[in-house]
């Protein structure tokens, strides 16, 4: 009894230095732990790994801000590394709004990097941000060169090898929104419902269950849901002999199981440390009372 009592005393301080050490170590140390990928995973990865380069451009929209990069920037990462290593054209628009123009920014960053034989403008193109919200997604499905007029860097439209006869949703296979806001909803209200285009959606873990009711109607042809999402597809590329980079999610996903293990582990000995305390105190009582 006196092992749960000292145990049911313990400074927090060591609680938070345990967390702290098991979601360290695997960051610094990997263990890759198994990830078996869910379908709507599966269905949006199968969607863009069909694409080709003469079939289409794959749209993505970074829709979020510092405070949700863990769980979607390595989402976004994988999509862009998947059609830029397939030879698909893909386009990055920085989102809706103008606070997550700096995650489109550094992905295409990154892209620059790990793939320097592939060309702005000819492989992949940034169209950087517009102001509208509900409007640009409408102005898309019309003209994309009214829209937008210059990319990110300021060229013309017109001087984007890549984007030559794609003029609107007509000429875009799939819209990827990457969002940490309401922002699918928009894509799929004045996008795939007034336009019909595929969307495919990545989104915060809090998020997910909102859109599965999308996703079995079709509207969505497929979400990557959290952190775990994000991991599956990671999953998947290295699976299907695509680069992954570091898989940051799946690295993530190693830290957050430990780290959540670590928690259950101390709750369960925390009720079970009190009920024997209380049964212990209870049996001293008792025996006070018949002195």
């Amino acid at each position: 009894m006196k092992f749960w009592q000292r145990f049911l005393n313990l400074d927090r301080k060591w609680i938070f230095l345990g967390i702290g050490l098991v979601v360290i170590i695997p960051l610094l140390f990997p263990l890759r732990l198994p990830v078996k990928p869910s379908k709507p995973v599966i269905d949006l990865f199968n969607r863009i790994d069909t694409l080709g380069v003469d079939n289409g451009v794959v749209w993505v929209v970074t829709d979020f801000d510092p405070g949700t990069m863990p769980e979607l920037m390595p989402m976004t990462m994988s999509v862009l590394r998947h059609c830029l290593t397939k030879g698909t054209p893909v386009v990055l628009h920085g989102g809706l709004w103008p606070a997550y123009i700096g995650m489109a920014k550094m992905a295409m960053d990154n892209i620059a990097v790990e793939f320097p034989d592939k060309k702005i403008g000819e492989d992949y193109v940034f169209l950087g941000y517009i102001p509208g919200v509900t409007a640009v997604i409408l102005a898309i499905g019309i003209d994309i060169e009214t829209t937008f007029g210059t990319d990110y860097y300021g060229v013309p439209y017109d001087s984007l090898p890549m984007m030559e006869g794609v003029k609107n949703y007509e000429d875009i296979s799939i819209i990827v929104d990457i969002s940490g806001t309401r922002s699918p909803e928009y894509w799929l209200m004045y996008g795939q419902q007034r336009y019909g285009v595929d969307v495919g959606i990545g989104c915060t873990a809090v998020s997910a269950p909102s859109y599965y009711t999308f996703l079995q109607s079709g509207q969505f042809v497929g979400m990557m849901g959290g952190l775990k999402g994000a991991a599956e597809y990671e999953e998947l590329m290295e699976r299907y002999g695509y680069p992954t980079g570091r898989r940051p999610a799946t690295v993530g996903m190693d830290a957050q199981s430990f780290g959540h293990l670590l928690i259950v582990v101390l709750v369960i000995l925390g009720n079970i440390g009190y009920f024997i305390v209380r049964r212990g105190e209870r049996k001293v009582g008792i025996e006070r009372r018949k002195e």
